[in-house]
């Protein structure tokens, strides 16, 4: 995975490239204007700190939040890796995080009055087990699923978890969390009109029109 955050009036001239979810035992190395995170138990490098970026990425400083790094971006991160004795092991993920899926089936939590444990279709006909709390969830509707390792609006990344027991991977997510102009200010599911495919990335951004 790779998820990439650039954040100036927070963080300064820093941009921070996820490659796995935080664990309990993380170190780090810092060596000129670059800090590795890793999992000092397995290695594992979880992610990387660029300081001063702009130095090496000029048009980030135009940027703010997520940011899709180009082939061009990623060679220029892993350069300045190598050239500072770190292995270049940043690799681009085109993998769509926001897609169209099909809520197959829904059934009650069994240790919750307000969650639902649904079956939910995405990209390849992969299924899903997907723990949502919105109110109108049902079956044979057409929602966005945030997949795990997408970034909401928010900052808020979606990784692997459990909910009161039950193992969910993604989100099922309503239009205010998409931050989607005009959608109703409440929980609940997006559910999308029927020429929507299943599968297919969904892009918040050209969306507009679902609440007009």
């Amino acid at each position: 995975m790779l998820i990439a955050s650039y954040n100036p009036s927070q963080m300064g001239d820093i941009l921070v490239v996820i490659l796995g979810e935080d664990v309990e035992n993380q170190a780090e190395i810092e060596k000129n204007d670059v800090v590795k995170i890793f999992d000092s138990e397995t290695n594992k490098t979880l992610g990387f700190n660029f300081l001063n970026v702009s130095k090496f990425l000029p048009h980030i400083a135009e940027l703010n939040g997520q940011i899709k790094l180009s082939q061009q971006d990623i060679d220029t991160l892993n350069k300045v890796l190598t050239d500072n004795d770190l292995k270049a092991e940043i690799s681009a993920d085109n993998d769509p995080k926001f897609v169209v899926g099909y809520v197959k089936s829904v059934k009650p939590h069994p240790k919750s009055d307000h969650l639902k444990i649904t079956e939910t279709v995405v990209n390849n006909d992969e299924v899903l087990q997907i723990v949502s709390s919105s109110p109108n969830m049902q079956e044979d509707i057409k929602v966005v699923v945030a997949k795990v390792g997408a970034m909401m609006p928010s900052g808020l990344i979606i990784w692997p978890g459990e909910l009161k027991g039950e193992a969910s991977n993604g989100m099922i997510c309503s239009g205010r969390e998409l931050k989607i102009p005009n959608a109703p200010q409440k929980p609940g599911a997006l559910i999308l009109p029927d020429s929507y495919k299943v599968g297919d990335a969904f892009d918040a951004s050209k969306a507009s029109d679902l609440f007009e």
